[in-house]
């Protein structure tokens, strides 16, 4: 399919505000990605009287039927073997086969990966696939993996987690030569685990595809020292869900404290320009759509939670990805750190002393 027709498979019926949200977001983006078209899956009566209500929805978007659908409480394995006619193994099929460049779901995000896993399988060198997305910093965005799909991960993992968040931060946020960093508890070269020291030495080797920065701690998560941040998914996922904490709780105490007292209240209203621009800065609708890189093929989760304007840029992400041939450039990158590893095992002087950052 070319690059300036993009068919999107979406799951109709997963999320938490679905199908209203899987339709209305379809909708935005069709105005903002002009030459996109989509095969909607799931509960024909349900979905066409949302797709007529959209004037020129339908000329873009064709009725998948799909008689089942993957529960939010549905674990991964009873989802891959029991749900195979729902609307979400439907459409991540229609991906896997190439009757759509890309799926986007807001289900159940265990039985996403494996489904996706299952019909799509990894691209040549990639052992696993790794969750990632966009966090807001003081410099702009970076890009974070992994968030959850890998709860423990072996150097090499680690290695290709990197690898595929540069390759991500190249395509979508427009970095020549994005720099990366492993998370761990010191910036020091003698700090971490075994899995993480073996990781940065894989990534210092002469030929790296990686720009790698070194070490990252967490208060440099927010401050974006490097523009990827790589992890185990255990740790991603614990850091993710407490920056999002943290950020509510701010937010809540901002708020409390401009309902103090009327002056408060009156010193509100002449920052609330200040306020709007914040609030934009940081919504989370902005950074919706999360990856499954790695797999031979493109998958987005969108959060469960989200609005229409949340998955619609969730579809934007996956537009982006197949538009600047995210896969491609994947493969090129896992194939020269595997160069690089493999020349690396078979000379004693580079396997001793690493090449230079």
């Amino acid at each position: 399919m070319s690059a300036d027709k993009i068919v999107l498979a979406l799951d109709g019926m997963g999320g938490d505000q679905a199908p209203d949200v899987v339709v209305n977001g379809a909708d935005i983006a069709r105005e903002r990605y002009p030459g996109t078209s989509f095969l909607l899956f799931g509960d024909p009566a349900r979905l066409k009287p949302l797709v007529d209500k959209r004037k020129g929805l339908a000329q873009v978007l064709e009725i998948v039927p799909a008689e089942d659908t993957v529960l939010a409480e549905d674990k991964p394995s009873f989802a891959l073997r029991r749900r195979r006619k729902s609307s979400m193994w439907l459409a991540v099929d229609a991906a896997a086969q190439g009757n759509a460049d890309t799926v986007v779901s807001a289900g159940n995000t265990g039985a996403l990966l494996a489904i996706s896993m299952f019909a799509m399988r990894t691209v040549e060198g990639a052992h696993r696939p790794a969750l990632a997305s966009f966090i807001p910093t003081a410099r702009g965005e970076s890009v974070m993996l992994d968030l959850g799909a890998n709860l423990e991960c072996d150097a090499d993992n680690l290695a290709e987690f990197a690898v595929m968040g540069s390759v991500f931060a190249q395509v979508l946020l427009g970095l020549d030569k994005p720099t990366v960093g492993l998370l761990n508890v010191g910036s020091e070269e003698e700090k971490g685990h075994e899995e993480l020291r073996q990781a940065a030495g894989r990534l210092r080797r002469a030929g790296s595809p990686v720009n790698f920065h070194g070490f990252v701690e967490g208060n440099d998560i927010g401050a974006g020292l490097v523009d990827v941040v790589v992890t185990d998914g255990f740790t991603g996922n614990v850091a993710l869900k407490s920056i999002e904490g943290t950020a509510k709780l701010y937010t809540q105490f901002v708020r409390d404290a401009f309902r103090t007292s009327t002056f408060a209240k009156i010193g509100y209203l002449f920052a609330s320009g200040a306020w709007v621009k914040l609030r934009k800065r940081v919504d989370p609708r902005r950074y919706n759509g999360g990856v499954f890189l790695g797999l031979n093929g493109v998958c987005v989760k969108s959060h469960g939670g989200t609005d229409a304007l949340g998955f619609a840029y969730a579809i934007g992400v996956a537009v982006d990805l197949v538009r600047y041939e995210y896969k491609n450039k994947l493969v090129e990158g896992l194939a020269r750190l595997r160069e690089v590893t493999s020349t690396a095992e078979a000379s004693p002087a580079l396997q001793a002393g690493g090449g230079a950052e």
